[in-house]
């Protein structure tokens, strides 16, 4: 720190200005031991790193030759002059308020970097140091310019693809986060930024057939496109989009201050049109294409990485979609995605919760109305959302396994609540209940051993029990699924088939199967839409065709026939009238609690009396 103490002169304030021909004044500080000082100003004079002696006011004392050398002028025309413009100091408010601080004495030491222009307009880099002095500060200033190419030269490495000489992921993700930071969009433009996620589709055939070598190639040759279509899409007020590889055969253009979608739209479409042009590489023509996700929005609130999730999630549906297009960014379909990823996380932990429930829909004999069984329908009693309906979560059950512990839990809960039905009216024919059983319950659990546990557990006979597996599911099994299939129905459990009618309706097949009940598809019902015994449309009767002769067809394979989505007395008498075996749908009854099916026990089950739930 600066100041003055008592004790032997320090070393640095014996320096005084360099030693000419003249007899010159010696700076303040400089001491009066004549024997002592010259060596200092030699050195001081000689030194390979540019000096100068500054006085409290700021002003050069003296600098020594190399000072002079490095700033192109020579040492003396520097005295006297302002110190901290010959390294432009005041035009950073940082740098400039430290230096005052070092002059005035409260600082001990600045350092820093300046870019300066020497007078024949060449420009270095120089790092600056400003010591105290008792009588002012010392100046030094180093040439780092060969160090800062240095730098650059390694940074430009580091910081771009070396296949495609594109900038990389960590420059592209500096560039983005500099263009969402605080303050960044207030200082001019639109306030905006987009962005296409570009993935090209197929590449890894490229490598795989051709090799890598052609491959990186291609990548070259695509990167070369994509900056054209960039500097197309430049304007006079904004620069050329950032094109960026982030990996792989993934591309990135980033837009700081775009104009809105359409400005994306067109950027992406340019994209797609430009790739859509074969590439001739080396003797082969390769033909590739790609998908991009895109994304455009107000630069404030947004981070870079909510950006590159949405980019990401959106170019995620543009695969889905078929490939080869751009596809938009859209709130409420992502919200939807995040719905989905909520409920896929919490699916299993909440059946160990017990946030499942069942409920029962009638199946009811066409000929008497008699209620005979209920098809047994699982609920998500979800904390967040509600009551959802299976289509909301059994084909993420399926996707991730969970299926299988849900599938047990809705078998069990189901053979129960049959069996306690059974007990509670003894003296009555016993209802049957129908459960929904998913593919992969055949193929990755123990499926037989559990039916063949939980009747035992529960005490419900096997043909109260029907398993329902879809049309899809059972066309064509082979292997474990017919095993499984035979093994239940050796057992005495009832097999349905589920939506009949929507995939291979091969009834022939049928007869090699261990399948006891075909239910019919809701869509061949609801064209049951006229009134009368006449024929109204073509559509409406060739569907009470189609239905009489799969009706007709599956008597005499010797399976019984459940219609779905049996909703009109009109629709309920035709399909009596055709021999249809038994109805389910909202004219008897919607899905309902265990209670409610108890209380529909109770009088005898007319159609009309099983109407409201």
């Amino acid at each position: 720190m600066s100041g003055t103490s008592e004790g032997p002169t320090p070393a640095a304030d014996l320096i005084g200005p360099a030693v000419t021909e003249s007899n010159d004044k010696a700076p303040p500080g400089t001491g009066s031991g004549a024997a002592a000082a010259p060596p200092f100003r030699s050195a001081f004079a000689t030194a390979p790193l540019a000096m100068a002696v500054v006085d409290r006011e700021g002003l050069v004392v003296s600098a020594n030759d190399a000072f002079g050398e490095l700033l192109g002028t020579g040492r003396e025309p520097l005295a006297g002059r302002i110190a901290a413009d010959l390294v432009d100091l005041s035009a950073d408010p940082r740098a400039w308020h430290a230096y005052r601080e070092v002059l005035r004495g409260r600082q001990a030491r600045l350092r820093c970097s300046r870019r300066i222009t020497l007078p024949d307009g060449h420009a270095v880099w120089v790092r600056v140091t400003v010591s105290p002095l008792p009588e002012g500060v010392l100046l030094s200033v180093a040439d780092i310019s060969a160090h800062r190419d240095l730098q650059a030269r390694l940074r430009h490495l580091q910081m771009h693809d070396p296949v495609t000489r594109l900038p990389n992921r960590a420059l592209f993700f500096e560039r983005l986060s500099a263009a969402v930071e605080s303050g960044a969009y207030e200082r001019g433009g639109t306030g905006r930024i987009g962005l296409c996620y570009l993935d090209l589709d197929g590449f890894q055939a490229v490598n795989d057939t051709h090799g890598h070598r052609v491959g990186d190639r291609l990548l070259a040759a695509v990167a070369e496109r994509l900056t054209r279509c960039a500097g197309q899409a430049a304007h006079p007020r904004a620069s050329a989009p950032l094109v960026a590889r982030l990996g792989g055969d993934e591309f990135a253009l980033l837009v700081e201050g775009s104009t809105g979608t359409e400005q994306l739209a067109d950027l992406a479409e340019s994209a797609l049109t430009a790739l859509q042009r074969p590439f001739d590489l080396v003797g082969q023509r390769l033909s590739v294409s790609a998908s991009i996700g895109v994304v455009e929005r107000r630069a404030a609130g947004s981070t870079a990485t909510g950006l590159m999730q949405a980019a990401d999630t959106t170019l995620y549906w543009a695969k889905a979609d078929g490939k080869a297009r751009w596809t938009l960014f859209d709130p409420e379909r992502n919200a939807h995605r995040m719905t989905r990823q909520a409920l896929a996380s919490t699916l299993r932990p909440a059946i160990d919760r017990g946030e499942f429930v069942l409920e029962y829909q009638p199946l009811v004999g066409m000929a008497d109305g008699r209620l005979s069984g209920v098809e047994a329908l699982v609920r998500w009693d979800h904390p967040q959302f509600g009551v959802l309906t299976p289509n909301r979560f059994i084909a993420l059950a399926e996707e991730d396994g969970a299926i299988v512990p849900l599938g047990r839990w809705v078998l069990a809960t189901a053979c129960r609540q049959a069996r306690r039905w059974q007990v509670d009216r003894p003296d009555e024919p016993p209802l049957f209940v129908s459960v929904n059983v998913a593919v992969r319950q055949v193929w990755d659990s123990d499926l037989v051993a559990d039916v063949a546990e939980i009747l035992a557990e529960t005490g419900l006979a096997p043909h109260l029990l029907q398993l329902e597996l879809t049309e899809s599911a059972v066309m064509g099994s082979a292997g474990r699924p017919l095993q499984v299939l035979k093994a239940l129905s050796e057992m005495g459990v009832r097999i349905a088939i589920d939506d009949f009618g929507t995939g291979y309706s091969n009834l022939a097949y049928l007869s090699r199967l261990p399948v006891n009940v075909l239910k019919l598809d809701g869509s061949f019902v609801k064209g049951f839409q006229y009134e009368g015994d006449g024929a109204a449309g073509d559509g409406a009767g060739a569907d009470e065709v189609i239905v009489e002769a799969m009706i007709q067809l599956a008597h005499r394979l010797g399976l019984t026939v459940t219609a779905e989505c049996v909703e009109t007395s009109s629709q309920a008498t035709r399909l009596r009238h055709i021999g249809c075996d038994t109805g389910q749908g909202w004219l008897y009854s919607r899905p309902v609690s265990p209670e409610r099916i108890s209380e529909l026990l109770r009088p005898p089950v007319g159609q009309p009396a099983v109407g409201s739930p």
